[in-house]
């Protein structure tokens, strides 16, 4: 099944299209985001473009995907809900949450886990989402809705808005805050505190970048270097091109798909945690 999902996936990106056709290759493109339903509410743009149609495709397969794995009864299904229920729990919530926030956090953590790693599954998919056509028909291609920052962002601020919320919620506003600050002279607080501050708001920048940053750069490197054949021209560099693209995608798909799932699930759940109980 892997290897017929790879070979689908490369043959799809390999098609000929308009740029290509011309000795142009432009893999930026991909990720420009192009209104296909225009929606206005005053100055907020609510416009369906292709990242809002993964995202729309995602949660419904991230639904499927739960209510068939978590209640299948016996199987492979079963054993994988099970694998996956086990690492969201004692990787993901155990390691990050205290045992009273656990109860309340952990169905945002494991769902958190698995929503991105389905969107990050399903960029590597060829699917006729895409903003060029071939006679009238959209082209396949992939296209991953965590390598635009503004999804990565959004998923960020709500992490960074539970964060805070717990933390005063079970420790009081002054607590809260003050917990913040470390133990240091009086005299150094005046460049302590505003660093601390600032560190908070950087949690959510390297919370969203880190995940948009490493899907963009993957799709990037794959698709440039299927395109490398067109850009040059020359049908010789196809088996380099191919291979490298090939080597390229295997590690997204079978590495950094997961890891980029786990590792933003896990620190949401450290940051909450540390909210309930703060250091200080």
């Amino acid at each position: 099944m892997k290897r017929a999902l790879v070979a689908a996936s490369l043959f799809a990106l390999a098609l000929p299209n308009v740029a290509a056709a011309k000795g142009e290759f432009h893999p930026e493109e991909e990720f420009e985001q192009h209104p296909w339903v225009s929606i206005h509410l005053g100055a907020l743009d609510l416009s369906i473009t292709k990242a809002v149609a993964y995202l729309m495709l995602g949660s419904i397969l991230t639904m499927i995907v739960g209510i068939v794995f978590m209640r299948a009864r016996a199987g492979r299904s079963q054993a994988l809900g099970e694998q996956i229920y086990e690492v969201a729990q004692t990787q993901v919530a155990e390691q990050g949450l205290p045992s009273k926030g656990i109860n309340r956090w952990f169905p945002y953590v494991a769902t958190l886990m698995l929503f991105i790693f389905v969107i990050n599954l399903l960029g590597f998919v060829p699917l006729p989402l895409s903003d060029e056509k071939w006679h009238g028909v959209p082209t396949l291609g992939i296209y991953a809705a965590t390598s635009s920052l503004s999804v990565t962002l959004s998923l960020a601020l709500l992490t960074f808005v539970f964060t805070h919320y717990e933390g005063i919620k079970w420790n009081g506003p002054v607590r809260y805050f003050k917990s913040w600050i470390p133990e240091v002279p009086k005299i150094m607080l005046p460049l302590i505190v505003p660093l601390e501050i600032l560190g908070q708001f950087m949690r959510l920048i390297s919370l969203s970048v880190r995940l948009f940053a490493n899907m963009l750069a993957g799709h990037m490197l794959i698709l440039t270097f299927i395109g490398l054949m067109f850009v040059l021209e020359s049908i010789y560099l196809a088996p380099f091109s191919l291979l490298f693209g090939t080597v390229f995608y295997l590690f997204e798909v079978v590495i950094v798909v997961g890891i980029q799932a786990f590792i933003f699930a896990a620190l949401s759940a450290i940051y909450i945690g540390s909210a309930i109980e703060p250091e200080h």
